[in-house]
């Protein structure tokens, strides 16, 4: 078993969101995002697998496929589809959210031989 504490040094950039793989195998991956007031992820989209955000601190706009922007905060889980286009914006507290996502993309793949 692994274990990995997601509270534990989280980092912020003082120019964008920052993003860092906590864990990533054959079957998934989970990011974790930080964001400072005022930061945020433009309109963007995984193609290959549905996303599910786990909002960790602070509170955000987020926006999905149907364009509407709504608050969320700690607590709160968010599906996305695959290829769903999403946006977040921090608005005036830090905001510390979790991505989990299926499987590796193209890309990840050779990196290391347990991503293949």
């Amino acid at each position: 078993m692994l274990s990995i504490s997601v509270y534990d040094n989280i980092i912020f950039d003082e120019q964008n969101a920052h993003a860092e793989s906590l864990f990533v195998d054959r079957g998934g991956r989970v990011l974790r995002f930080a964001l400072k007031p005022g930061q945020m992820i433009g309109e963007h989209n995984a193609p290959s697998s549905p996303m599910y955000i786990l909002i960790m601190q602070g509170s955000g706009i987020f926006s999905g496929g149907d364009q509407k922007a709504q608050r969320f905060g700690r607590g709160m889980m968010l599906a996305f589809d695959v290829g769903e286009t999403h946006a977040i914006l921090a608005e005036d507290e830090e905001l510390v959210f979790l991505a989990f996502l299926h499987g590796v993309p193209e890309e990840l793949k050779g990196i290391s031989p347990e991503l293949e």
